[in-house]
């Protein structure tokens, strides 16, 4: 049986510029913004490429109010990937070397912290 990773909840404080960091800012595919009313919005935000989506919004429950998230999401270059934020005004880490891979790393407005991953070449 596969067991697929599909929506990862993050708390949020202004749903509002989370929209505009992840949609516009780091230019993620917003797939989903439905207010229903008032007490209950839900965006899901994707990451080009991904398969697992993240989701926040108003009245989800999903997380409690100022939960931090980490999250870490493989990416073909690391350099590339630290050259996209920062061309896109994210302030983001230079790139980090480790024997397990290579990282750059970047929070969004309310904290939740991205590890991205460049894998190390195996033999």
């Amino acid at each position: 049986m596969d067991w697929k990773i599909e929506l990862i909840p993050l708390a949020v404080a202004d749903v509002d510029r989370s929209v505009e960091f992840y949609g516009t800012t780091v230019g993620w595919n917003v797939d989903f913004d439905q207010t229903v009313h008032e007490a209950l919005r839900f965006v899901q935000v994707t990451p080009p490429g991904s398969a697992c989506s993240i989701c926040f919004g108003i009245g989800l429950e999903m997380l409690p109010q100022g939960q931090k998230q980490m999250i870490q999401v493989v990416v073909g270059s690391a350099e590339e990937a630290r050259d996209h934020l920062r061309g896109r005004g994210v302030e983001c880490s230079d790139v980090d070397e480790q024997p397990w891979g290579r990282f750059v790393r970047f929070e969004d407005p309310d904290g939740n912290r991205w590890a991205l991953q460049q894998l190390p070449h195996r033999s």
